[in-house]
């Protein structure tokens, strides 16, 4: 079994990136809780355990260089594998072969495989024995939310590692050493780089390593076919012309995004409603989809506090179906500071919670007969509708017929609060249950 490699055969044709990809942990930039001095993961190659993990983290933060790393560091044999380019069929035949290598010499091979969510979870068991026996250290790396991607039995048999985003600072010290480096990086060619468009690279590459530096490579190499001896801030931003927010549409930070907007919401705050409603939507967000988020924002956390809310979102739902992106953003943007400044209540969100498991505990209570419909002669006879008083005949519109079922009798769901509009929705529900109660004395 031959080990392949993750450098192409020639090093200096290949990207700035992975050129400049670190040839020992001590060179890697970031993550100093996992590989850092006394890090988990360095404190497990000096006892010599390399265990199967998966490193879970956004791109460009070195899933695939610490992989490679550990693998060195242990002196094991390394496959590595895309769940991308191959399927499932062809990582059973490295395994197995992994497995006669070991029996045979005794040599444990270490199987890294990017994008691992990339197999179902069916797909995923045909690792769990081999990882079992000991034949295989499966590294793995995902961008996705393990917890989600990962079958339960794969999961439980792997330590998984989280990499975090770098920071900007962390970033600027790669790109400051991809332009000193004179063998692997752009030393040789002595670009001048002005410090402010390194720093905007650093920006805009929201933490990914390897963004960044294509971002540098690609800026240097329009400077000098321009006979420009400077990068400066404007250059970088016109080769980078339009940067797409960070969004996963069908990952975890399409969850993460949707929910920083609706707790922003629920807490009052326009602006940060506004920052997360831009980063979903310039990120390419269905605005459909945001936009039905919204309105359950209406009912669940402004309610009746001002139920012109949901007017308001409703009338957003009709500018996204009518006009789409990008005429729709303003719409939507309306309906976020709105319901940001709007007053807030649950009271209608907690009720309808106490009905739902009400109805799951006794679904099957009856309908009082006084208000079952008769249209028939027999129904009358049975009761239906016996007792029934029309509401618009008592005064005020008000009667004490009871509507509930007899054991639910004097339960009480709705709590209006003290909050915008249900304060004198809470007036009016208690004008009503005195006029009942003045009735049903009466009666």
């Amino acid at each position: 079994m031959g080990q392949s490699t993750l450098f192409p055969d020639d090093p200096s044709a290949a990207p700035l990136a992975e050129r400049m990809r670190p040839a020992g942990l001590d060179e890697v930039v970031g993550q100093e809780a996992l590989i850092g001095e006394g890090g988990v993961i360095r404190s497990l190659l000096k006892r010599g355990d390399l265990p199967s993990m998966v490193f879970w983290g956004p791109p460009g933060t070195g899933k695939t260089t610490i992989a490679r790393l550990l693998a060195e560091a242990a002196g094991a044999e390394m496959v590595t594998f895309s769940a991308v380019l191959s399927g499932v069929k062809e990582a059973r035949a490295v395994m197995t072969e992994a497995r006669s290598l070991r029996r045979a010499v005794g040599r444990r091979t270490v199987l890294f495989v990017d994008e691992i969510h990339r197999f179902n979870r069916a797909q995923q068991d045909a690792f769990r024995p081999f990882v079992e026996a000991g034949d295989i250290v499966l590294l793995g790396a995902t961008t996705e939310n393990p917890s989600f991607e990962l079958n339960r039995a794969l999961l439980s048999r792997v330590k998984v590692y989280i990499l975090d985003p770098l920071s900007p600072e962390q970033v600027l010290e790669i790109l400051r050493r991809a332009l000193d480096d004179p063998d692997r990086g752009l030393g040789e060619l002595t670009p001048k780089v002005e410090q402010e468009a390194l720093e905007l690279i650093a920006t805009i590459s929201a933490g990914d390593a390897r963004q960044a530096l294509n971002h540098l490579e690609l800026a240097v190499a329009v400077a000098r076919n321009e006979d420009d001896d400077t990068v400066d801030k404007a250059l970088v931003g016109r080769v980078a012309q339009k940067v797409l927010a960070i969004y996963d549409k069908g990952g975890e930070e399409h969850y993460n995004l949707i929910s920083a907007l609706h707790k922003a919401v629920r807490n009052s705050d326009v602006d940060a409603a506004l920052y997360w409603l831009g980063r979903m939507l310039e990120g390419g967000a269905d605005p459909r989809f945001v936009v039905r988020r919204m309105l359950r924002m209406a009912s669940e956390d402004v309610g009746m506090a001002d139920p012109r809310a949901l007017q308001q979102v409703g009338a957003a739902a009709q500018a996204v179906e009518h006009m789409g992106m990008p005429e729709c953003e303003l719409a939507l943007a309306q309906a976020a500071v709105y319901l940001s400044l709007a007053a807030k209540s649950n009271a209608l969100y907690k009720a309808y919670g106490e009905v739902k498991r009400e109805v799951g505990s006794r679904p099957g209570l009856p309908v009082p007969m006084a208000i079952r419909n008769a249209p028939t002669e027999l129904m009358r006879e049975a009761g239906y509708g016996e007792g029934y008083r029309y509401a618009h005949d008592e005064a005020g519109a008000v009667g004490d017929l009871e509507c509930l079922p007899k054991e639910l009798v004097g339960a009480r769901f709705y709590h209006p609060t003290d909050y915008g509009w249900e304060a004198r929705i809470r007036e009016r529900l208690e004008e009503i249950r005195r006029l009942r109660a003045k009735r049903s004395k009466k009666s």
